[in-house]
């Protein structure tokens, strides 16, 4: 499941609401089932999350899905899955009832297949024909909109995997060697310093202090780290006095989200778990939530005990907006944590 809660757009019609949910996600959906949360008459949240195996029991990954909307303060809700009538109907309806226990209207159930779309909750043929009606999201003025205010909307969820994953070729060996100049670097800090590199000491804190503040002066001016900087910032976000200090430093601008997408995916495959769970917080912090699960995902296939991105993975999972960290950091997001488990239905 992929919560996000950016853009906010207003739609007057299925087909407009049709056409704005690859850009509340980030990429066309595909084999997915969508809810889009309304507070009033604007769109606030939405969550996708995959159809369920043919076979599966739609209801615990329908109720999940309920239980995240229902905690972004919202009103109503419409329900799209996106694939064969065969896969679709059962998950809407899972979710629709889910929705409806939570106590959430919906508003509407749609299928979308092959460039037409269907109601559930529609019988009337004037305005829902049975064979369905075609929408073009291309001549949508939500699109339009949505592309005038810089929005993405990627063709497929691999495309935005793809933007998190390893820079390969020339830049993969540049930055291979530029690792080992790194670790010798720091060997050498710590050495000089009396220091034990696995755990660190105050000439690596400073040290790591000094290249997190580089790191965001360049990339908020527009410039990019070197393969040297890149390889210096992963090793030392090893030390989790340095990484805490980037996170601490760390929100959902641009900038950020740039400078952490850039070190993790040229940093060394040992070295990306730090990176991965920064960029994984900037992005769920502006309020991309599709981007923070890949990146997420990504660092989970590698450190599957990372503290730091287990602890975002649960935040992203149990929906808790971004919102509820504002004033970071003096808010801790553990504290938020522990708030939002007791709250959880059944904990």
């Amino acid at each position: 499941m992929t919560p996000t809660d950016q853009p906010r757009l207003a739609v007057r019609s299925p087909a407009d609401l049709i056409a704005a949910v690859p850009y509340l996600l980030g990429f066309h959906p595909a084999d997915s089932v969508v809810v889009v949360a309304l507070r009033g008459r604007r769109v606030v949240f939405a969550a996708r999350g995959d159809l369920p195996e043919p076979g599966a029991d739609p209801r615990p990954a329908a109720r999940h899905l309920a239980e995240v909307i229902a905690r972004q303060g919202t009103e109503s809700a419409t329900v799209i899955g996106y694939g064969p009538a065969g896969r679709v109907t059962g998950a809407v309806d899972a979710v629709g009832e889910a929705l409806d226990r939570a106590g959430l209207l919906v508003l509407d159930a749609l299928r979308v297949t092959d460039g037409r779309w269907w109601s559930y909750l529609c019988t009337e043929p004037e305005c829902c024909p049975p064979d369905g009606t075609p929408y073009d999201p291309g001549a949508s003025e939500v699109s339009a909109a949505a592309v005038f205010a810089g929005q993405v909307a990627l063709p497929d969820r691999a495309a935005l995997t793809a933007q998190v994953s390893a820079l390969d070729g020339p830049v993969r060996v540049a930055m291979r060697r530029a690792t080992v100049r790194a670790r010798g670097r720091l060997a050498a800090l710590t050495e000089d310093a009396g220091e034990t590199a696995l755990v660190g000491g105050r000439s690596v804190r400073s040290a790591g202090v000094a290249a997190v503040r580089t790191a965001f002066r360049r990339h908020r001016r527009g410039e990019r780290l070197s393969d040297d900087e890149v390889a210096w910032l992963s090793v030392l976000l090893t030390q989790l006095p340095v990484r805490d200090h980037a996170w601490e430093r760390t929100d959902g601008r641009d900038a950020d989200i740039s400078l952490w997408t850039d070190v993790l995916r040229r940093a060394e495959p040992e070295l990306i778990a730090a990176p991965g769970s920064l960029l994984a917080f900037a992005a769920w912090r502006a309020g991309y939530g599709a981007l923070a699960a890949v990146a997420l995902e990504r660092v989970l296939a590698a450190r599957p005990d990372y503290s730091l991105a287990l602890l975002l993975d649960d935040l992203l999972r149990c929906g808790l907006p971004p919102s509820e960290l504002d004033g970071w950091p003096a808010v801790g997001t553990s504290a938020v944590l522990r708030r939002r488990r007791r709250r959880r239905p059944g904990r």
